[in-house]
């Protein structure tokens, strides 16, 4: 039977990276793997193969748990850390807190302990205004911290900042959790090796995110220091996370280390967001875009800005974003993978419109 598309697959916007397709190699991963029978649950040969990637990618004793999503990641990974009195200290835009409707503390009893950030970052200054009360019976514990890379508002974490809030929080007993949903765009950003803003810098357990870099379907938790967490293998099951035909989503997890692919997907990305903010910032310096401004610097794949309201609803008729706080007309426009170069003229082209209207 002859499958057709029943969507425009010329059609990009600038909603999200998650808007995109999968990238062809990875769609050829998926096929190189789909012969024949492998042993279920993560007994196949692929995911040993990934095993031996992700300690050559962030170190030796370094152990990798394939799962469906960014979210079960995360609870999977924040569930490993913690005993049930626990609780994580975490940026209030954190999408743990924000976007997961509140799987972490439902579906795991943990508490968590937000902080109000400028630009998405935590620092040992503001972990220190959660990081107290051990010991008191009425407070939940504050034993995990967890940072975001790239963060919720676009921003990147550098390695010593990294390195700060990870010594802080070890010598007060506390692990540290990265959600790494867009870790790769932030590795390219800073044109380091993923392990340089992990392992290397003292985050304990990471979510590592596939899905907004090409991939279908697959995440990982990664086990930076094993002896940091307890009960993954069956943490992964209890919640639902365990792949019976893993194989599928360890190949396509392996295709992002092959060859950089990752890398390069990622760094596509933030080039393109590149292109995208200096263009808008020419047309702000010769005066031809009224009542656009920025509102974080952009050094991935996001760029967060203030317009009027009425112009930000006609633009998004003719291309598709989100809003992120309307009350202040904020909103996110995001670059994929699969962006071009003419996408970013034509929405460039497209908001100068609707602005001198």
């Amino acid at each position: 039977m002859t499958y057709r598309p029943l969507h425009d697959s010329g059609w990009r916007g600038f909603a999200s990276d998650n808007y995109a397709g999968v990238h062809p190699e990875v769609l050829a991963a998926i096929g190189a793997a789909n012969g024949g029978h492998q042993p279920a649950y993560g007994q196949d040969v692929y995911t040993a193969r990934l095993q031996e990637v992700i300690a050559e990618q962030f170190g030796d004793g370094a152990e990798v748990y394939p799962v469906f999503n960014g979210t079960g990641a995360n609870v999977v990974a924040l569930t490993s850390v913690l005993p049930r009195w626990g609780a994580v200290v975490t940026a209030a835009t954190a999408h743990i807190h924000t976007d997961e409707a509140g799987a972490p503390e439902r579906m795991t009893g943990i508490k968590l302990l937000t902080v109000a950030t400028p630009d998405g970052k935590l620092t040992p200054e503001l972990v220190a205004q959660e990081a107290w009360g051990w010991g008191d019976e009425h407070r939940a514990q504050p034993l995990a911290v967890s940072i975001t890379q790239t963060t919720e508002m676009g921003t990147v974490y550098t390695p010593d900042e990294i390195r700060a809030v990870t010594e802080y929080a070890h010598a007060r007993g506390m692990a540290v959790h990265m959600d790494g949903s867009r870790l790769w765009n932030a590795a390219a950003s800073l044109g380091v090796p993923l392990r340089a803003i992990t392992s290397d810098v003292g985050v304990d357990v990471l979510s590592l995110g596939g899905t907004k870099n090409g991939v279908l379907g697959a995440e990982a938790v990664v086990l930076l220091d094993p002896g940091r967490a307890s009960g993954l293998t069956y943490l992964r099951k209890l919640t639902m996370q365990l792949a019976s035909k893993m194989r599928f989503a360890s190949a396509q997890l392996l295709a992002l280390f092959d060859d950089d692919l990752g890398l390069r997907n990622a760094g596509h990305a933030n080039a393109m967001t590149a292109r995208l903010r200096a263009a808008l910032e020419a047309r702000i310096a010769d005066g031809t875009l009224p009542g656009l401004a920025f509102t974080q610097r952009s050094p991935a794949n996001a760029i967060f800005a203030t317009l009027p309201i009425e112009a930000a609803d006609r633009i998004r008729e003719r291309v598709r974003f989100y809003d992120w706080d309307r009350a202040r007309g904020e909103v996110r426009w995001m670059t994929a993978w699969d962006t071009t170069t003419d996408d970013v003229d034509r929405f460039v082209a497209v908001i100068a419109e609707e602005l001198a209207r």
